[in-house]
């Protein structure tokens, strides 16, 4: 299947301390056209930061490095002004906070209209127009009424449907999503996600989504990449990730996943991800990890594949089958 996004060895370095400081440690990643890509980790694990290296968004003094080729183009080199065209048009992202992502002081529909006339030629009408037809896509009722709604008038439902309807303006290619249901109670969690999915299916788009939680994971996922202290530890279908994991650190995030019906203390991952500043010569999961030996607290392992489309980094891996759960 043909890839729309094609990330190669992006580091991205944050300057701390008079250094810089790497939080994305040569990731490469894939996403196909019309699919759904979950990257899947704890917070810190720099999901986020990975996320908005895509659109180049990155505070004063950080430096990004690698691919980052959307349908073949490379992304990194172009200008503000080049990717100022990329940013909403081909590209678009729904933030983590819904309410700080739209103006306080502004009307939601009027946000929409200036999004899509920022890239699209198009009179003020034709705009409020499109907003109405984009409200109502995405499930708002009365779409006209609510136009003339401030942010603080909405329900955080509401709100993260205004957010994703904006964030479809222009037709994007491809939707970043960043932790879209966090905030959300379930019944919501549950409508938001369905929503991507009926507009993934209907607009033909592709999908990054970015989460903490292994049922968005399941629900959502074409393909999984696990995503830790920097490094993508695993990666592969969804099917395969979460029915037979390779990586210790999957497993432990599974493990500690709620089951229906299920009672007593659940297993947690012990300790704390390393801080980007103090990262251990070896595997960055050693100090966590029932597993590790010598080799994993020494060097830092390869990428071992499984098959044709799953793959992990770790030494116990090395020529090994998926670890039992």
């Amino acid at each position: 299947m043909t890839e729309l996004l094609q990330i190669d060895r992006l580091v991205t370095e944050f300057k701390i301390g008079g250094k810089m400081v790497p939080a994305v440690r040569e990731v490469s990643l894939q996403v196909r056209k019309g699919r759904t890509l979950v990257v899947l980790g704890e917070s810190g694990s720099g999901k986020s930061v990975m996320l908005r290296s895509i659109l180049n968004l990155k505070p004063t003094g950080a430096k990004l490095g690698g691919a980052i080729k959307l349908e073949g183009e490379d992304l990194l080199p172009l200008t503000d002004k080049e990717m100022a065209k990329v940013r909403g048009n081909k590209i678009s992202m729904i933030f983590q906070d819904a309410l700080s992502a739209l103006d306080p002081l502004y009307r939601v529909g009027d946000q929409i209209v200036e999004t899509i006339r920022a890239h699209r030629k198009v009179s003020k009408e034709e705009a409020r127009k499109r907003t109405v037809e984009l409200l109502g896509k995405v499930g708002i009722p009365a779409p006209e009424e609510r136009m003339r709604a401030f942010p603080h008038e909405m329900s955080g439902g509401m709100r993260q449907r205004a957010v994703i309807a904006m964030a479809l303006a222009c037709d994007p290619a491809l939707l970043l999503a960043d932790e879209p249901t966090t905030a959300l109670d379930v019944t919501i969690q549950a409508q938001i996600l369905r929503l991507f999915k009926d507009l993934q299916r209907d607009l033909g788009m592709s999908i990054v989504l970015v989460t903490h939680d292994i049922g968005v994971a399941a629900e959502m996922a074409d393909d999984i990449a696990v995503m830790y202290a920097g490094k993508i530890v695993e990666y592969g279908r969804a099917r395969q990730i979460l029915s037979a994991p390779s990586h210790p650190y999957t497993v432990g995030l599974i493990e500690a996943t709620p089951k229906r019906g299920q009672r007593g203390k659940l297993p947690a991952i012990p300790g704390q991800p390393p801080l980007i500043t103090a990262m251990p010569e070896g595997c960055a999961f050693a100090d966590r990890c029932q597993h590790a030996q010598d080799a994993c607290r020494a060097s830092q392992p390869s990428f071992t594949t499984y098959g044709e489309s799953h793959g992990a980094a770790c030494h116990l891996l090395q020529g090994a089958q998926p670890i039992a759960q």
